[in-house]
């Protein structure tokens, strides 16, 4: 089959292997991983090629994703706080959802009864990082024991999410304390707790180190497995694959032209004022693939050589005057990808799939 450019590579053998590894690494823990599929807009041949890894558990922020994944034997978790307008569908396309709000709680119960069912909730609480969860201890525990007392919604554990919004890392003191709270929790219900869940690939870091607070039992892990790094530092995660996902864009032109444009320079399509460096003529590139696509974030030629310039809607401009090779309309360029490349690409409706491997 031929792939339409532009176009992104999704090895399906390398996703395995990351997945298997990832589960080894927290396995040594005893702590469970549920994979995060919102990085590829929750393809069902890159999730099949996860749980082949050995992961047995699913986790989008979109409804609409886990929607995709009935025909696989896997738990399915809502990531994003529910919205109450979608409580039905919740109920009957995740298993468990991540939930602050009674509200809302309220909702799924009613959904979950109508449909004759019990649906799992994990009660976020927020550490610092200010994004979602309660962040009075004395109304999460309120809300603990309301929700213990619904029908059919059952408490299965308790949630921090850190790094995403405020960049708050997680150390040994707000998973910790997550713990507590945890323990806490499990005596208000009269119960233990199934999931202790301690954050993202951003608390990978704390398990290599050994550090890992006793008691977190569950990571929601995307790009340790998409990319292969930890999302703290940023650092290689060792006997990973990390170039798992790349995109191939296809060159439209080449033209020798000066580095400096010509005339009174205004703001850019994007409301931008641009700032250019007089580099003389150059060869330049334009690979058919821009910000629609990939946004504003970062992608990487992989050939020596070839410099991003910047970029419009549709157009990337590359220098290529210092490449080896003498690149033609019609030839195609490889990019690595940062994990918001990865996402927006996934998600444009203007880039091909091209699975690579069987993802055995």
């Amino acid at each position: 089959m031929n792939h339409m450019n532009p176009k992104i590579t999704i090895n399906l053998d390398k996703l395995t292997h990351n997945a298997a590894q990832m589960v080894k690494l927290c396995q040594s823990a005893g702590v469970k991983v549920s994979a995060v599929t919102k990085g590829f807009c929750a393809k069902p041949q890159a999730a099949a090629a996860i749980l082949n890894g050995g992961v047995t558990s699913l986790a989008d922020s979109r409804i609409e994703n886990l929607r995709k994944f009935q025909p696989l034997a896997a738990e399915k978790i809502l990531l994003r706080i529910p919205m109450v307008s979608q409580a039905e569908q919740v109920v009957w396309f995740s298993d468990i959802s991540m939930n602050s709000q009674w509200e809302t709680i309220q909702a799924l119960n009613e959904a979950a009864k109508h449909k004759g069912v019990n649906h799992g909730v994990i009660l976020m609480t927020d550490l610092g990082d200010l994004r979602e969860g309660i962040f009075s201890e004395t109304e999460f525990y309120e809300l603990a024991k309301k929700a213990s007392r619904l029908s059919n919604v059952e408490v299965k554990g308790i949630g921090t999410n850190l790094t995403c919004f405020g960049a708050i890392i997680p150390d040994e003191k707000n998973l910790g304390q997550l713990v507590t709270m945890a323990d806490e929790t499990a005596n208000i219900l009269g119960k233990p707790l199934e999931y202790i869940s301690g954050g993202n690939s951003s608390s990978i870091y704390l398990l290599q180190e050994g550090k890992l607070p006793k008691g977190i039992n569950h990571l929601r892990i995307g790009e340790g497995i998409l990319l292969g790094t930890e999302s703290a530092y940023g650092a290689k995660i060792p006997d990973m694959h990390y170039d798992v996902f790349q995109l191939v864009a296809e060159v439209v032109e080449v033209e020798r032209k000066p580095s400096m444009p010509i005339g009174t320079i205004g703001k850019d399509a994007f409301g931008n004022i641009p700032i250019f460096e007089d580099k003389g003529m150059r060869t330049r590139a334009i690979a058919a693939v821009g910000k629609q696509d990939f946004a504003t974030h970062n992608i990487k030629p992989l050939a020596k050589g070839v410099e991003i310039v910047g970029a419009s809607s549709d157009h990337l401009l590359l220098d290529i005057t210092e490449s080896d090779i003498k690149y033609k309309v019609g030839d195609e360029l490889t990019f690595s990808l940062g994990y918001g490349a990865m996402l927006a690409l996934n998600t444009s409706n203007y880039v091909s799939t091209q699975y690579l491997g069987h993802g055995k």
